[in-house]
């Protein structure tokens, strides 16, 4: 079971990286012929980096538009974050000391993900229109990170796991030196639902926390008057006219 979750590991990491890589690619390559920035819009770039900010720190055009979704989004979004930053202690020695400080907010936060996933799986079943526009991937990425969320946090207030031998494994996976995985059934689920995130994550609606830096109604400085916009590609054809 260590041999085979350890190589499940090293491919999903693999596929993660690489289909980043590629979609980033795509969506960089993708031309943006108008500027179609969502008014009222920032004139200068600083306006821009400023704008782009407050949408991926705060979520602030869907504040603006659902105060409920907001919510839910948040906790899930920010719970996710502590968690995470909670995790670095498995993947870092020595621990940092902020990282030693946010353990005990990292660990409560699992349960501010999981209401922010069910609240955000609920209205796919309560609201009309967004039942009939979900399709059943949605429902399965969301059962997957509701999975994920209840296995981890059942591993820290039900099941407690073997944490030094959980951090020999994660670190031998970071230096290629392969330890045996602690036998715990709860364990094995947690990382092989976290395996098939990984994997699926470049080629679902999950990419919109990247997608969303290379937006045109988001990262476009509101200038069609003052400057006249040439996007790359079109630029060969002017200078020859």
């Amino acid at each position: 079971m260590s041999l085979a979750i350890t190589v499940l590991f090293y491919f999903a990491a693999f596929v993660l990286v690489v289909g980043l890589a590629y979609r980033i690619w795509v969506y960089a390559k993708v031309p943006a012929p108008l500027r179609i920035a969502t008014t009222p819009a920032p004139v200068t770039k600083g306006g821009v980096v400023l704008r782009m900010f407050r949408e991926v720190a705060f979520f602030e055009s869907l504040f603006k538009s659902n105060k409920l979704l907001w919510l839910f989004a948040v906790l899930f979004h920010f719970g996710l974050l502590l968690v995470l930053i909670r995790h670095l202690r498995y993947f870092i020695n020595p621990v940092p000391t902020i990282v030693e400080l946010m353990q005990p907010f990292g660990k409560y936060a699992a349960f501010a993900m999981i209401v922010g996933l069910l609240g955000l799986w609920a209205r796919r079943f309560v609201i009309d229109r967004v039942r009939y526009i979900s399709a059943p991937s949605d429902h399965l990425i969301l059962a997957l990170l509701v999975l994920i969320g209840i296995s981890g946090a059942s591993m820290t207030f039900v099941s407690h796991v073997d944490i030094v031998g959980l951090k020999e494994f994660t670190m031998g996976l970071l230096t290629f030196d392969a330890k045996p995985l602690p036998s715990d059934f709860l364990l094995v689920i947690h990382l092989m639902l976290v395996a098939v995130l990984m994997i699926i994550f470049p080629y679902s609606k999950l990419l919109h926390g990247v997608g969303v830096f290379f937006s045109p109604t988001r990262n476009q400085v509101d200038n069609p008057r003052e400057k006249r916009h040439i996007v790359k590609w079109a630029r060969k054809f002017e200078e020859e006219s």
